[in-house]
């Protein structure tokens, strides 16, 4: 009797333990497909110059993001709160290029603590990935660093993968014509975008090399949409489409002037779609507020993991989604070899700027930012006097201290509500700035500590004085506008 009772719970516990191991093995797969320097330029938003068939289709297998926004407009200190789930000036990680001088918490750290094989690909291990996260990863921080996508044997159930489309980076879109060829090598002609036709931004001037970026940025928007098929096409060969769920996104908006770099929609908003089959209604639209901070606690949450309490961001998918936020923060400070801050909130309907540095002009020169056609030209027809009111706004010598935009009415971001006599568009600038004020504080803004500082307390690495000191030099702070 007493040997029967022991069989009988050894056969319970095996039976649990079989459960739980069933549990664990049923656990969706995750990946980051990834793109670069990218608007919500696709079919599916409307866009009338996107040709996007692989991700429209997508996009009706999942839902659409209206308003997802990353928290920095430029790659290194966006990518550093996508990979923490922390804002870049709580952690010191916002001036770009900079570089903390330690590695600080991954959510994959903690996704692989919960079972997952997490595979990074990065240039080394011959993979299309990124770690430009304005720090040093350490060896071994993932369990493979291949390119899946042609070694899809590293990846074993369940996983967490990612995948960076390039071809879309600001650098392509002045790319030589040998450049473009290879980028744009499966378009077929009916899919290259004329000049003379795309439609272009009001605060642009209206000239063959601003056409012609213009154009060539929709071209490799389409060369990304083929890879963004590849990926879809291998997963469904594999028979892994079922049980994954897939989050494509731009790393932060298009590459163009006046788009990275600053903190507008133009420089903020990315698309953003979700694919997971049977748990996210095919062609949904999302309009609540979403940033890149969400994205490291809700992996975690749809992974079964725990959600660090120092993480910022919320849990935006799943049985454990929490509500949206009033507002989403974004900053802007030190691009390369000059020094500007600037903070931004967005709210459903408005956004609100502050600069720090009014004295200083919207363009200051940098190095490789006017590398851009856009910009040369933009330039030179400011000093010219050949530009009209719209496009001279971002050539003055100074800046307004605050600005305040109604999307809704005027999405290019162009009419400063800051100064306006409406007591209604007063309390929202009131409303807005005081949020703004209690996130500096709340999240404790590294911003305004200056950065030699930051080096001094030994928080981020003298990057300056290597680097950049030979910008400057040639460059100084006073920029080249009329």
């Amino acid at each position: 009797m007493i040997k029967a009772s022991r069989l009988l719970l050894l056969l319970v516990a095996l039976l649990a333990f079989a459960s739980q191991a069933i549990a664990v093995d049923a656990r969706p797969n995750i990946i980051f497909l990834t793109c670069e320097d990218s608007s919500p330029n696709l079919g599916c938003y409307g866009d009338p110059d996107a040709i996007t068939p692989n991700l429209d289709r997508f996009a009706k297998e999942g839902a659409r993001f209206t308003r997802a926004f990353t928290h920095a407009p430029v790659c290194a200190p966006s990518r550093s709160g996508l990979i923490t789930g922390m804002y870049p000036t709580t952690m010191g990680s916002h001036h770009m290029r900079s570089k903390l001088t330690k590695t600080p918490p991954l959510f994959v750290d903690y996704l692989r603590k919960t079972g997952y094989t997490v595979c990074w690909p990065t240039a080394g291990g011959g993979g299309t990935g990124k770690t430009d996260f304005n720090f040093d990863v350490p060896k071994g921080w993932v369990d493979a660093t291949a390119d899946w996508t042609k070694q899809p044997e590293v990846l074993k159930e369940p996983f967490f993968a990612v995948y960076n489309i390039t071809v879309t980076h600001e650098s392509q879109a002045r790319a030589t014509k040998a450049q473009y060829a290879r980028n744009t090598a499966r378009l077929k002609p009916s899919e290259r975008h004329d000049p003379a036709k795309v439609k272009l931004p009001p605060y642009f001037p209206d000239t063959e090399p601003v056409r012609d970026c213009v154009a060539t940025y929709h071209d490799n928007i389409t060369a990304m949409d083929y890879a963004v098929g590849d990926v879809l096409k291998l997963l469904d060969d594999r028979k892994l489409s079922e049980n994954t769920i897939v989050f494509f996104f731009g790393d932060h908006g298009w590459g163009l002037s006046r788009g990275k770099r600053w903190p507008y929609d133009s420089g903020l908003r990315v698309p953003m779609l979700v694919r997971w089959p049977g748990k996210v209604q095919p062609g949904s639209v999302r309009e609540d507020l979403v940033c890149f901070l969400d994205l490291a606690p809700t992996v975690l949450s749809l992974a079964g993991a725990e959600v660090p309490p120092h993480m910022q961001g919320r849990v935006m998918l799943g049985e454990k989604t929490q509500p949206a936020p009033k507002y989403v923060f974004a900053a802007r400070d030190r691009m390369d070899e000059t020094y500007d801050r600037i903070r931004s909130v967005r709210g459903p309907r408005y956004r609100y700027v502050r600069n720090f540095h009014p004295e200083l002009p919207y363009f200051q020169y940098i190095n490789y930012m006017d590398e851009m056609p856009i910009m040369r030209d933009w330039r030179r027809l400011a000093f010219e006097g050949k530009l009209n009111k719209t496009q001279m706004l971002f050539m003055t010598r100074t800046k307004p201290r605050e600005e305040l935009y109604d999307l809704v009415n005027d999405p290019y971001e162009i009419n400063n509500l800051a100064a306006a006599e409406s007591a209604e568009v007063q309390q929202v600038l009131k409303e807005m700035s005081a949020a703004l004020d209690k996130w500096v504080v709340e999240t404790k803004d590294l911003g305004e500590v200056p950065e030699k500082e930051l080096i001094k307390q030994g928080l981020v690495k003298d990057v300056l004085s290597t680097e950049y000191d030979a910008r400057v030099k040639l460059h100084p702070r006073s920029s080249p506008v009329p």
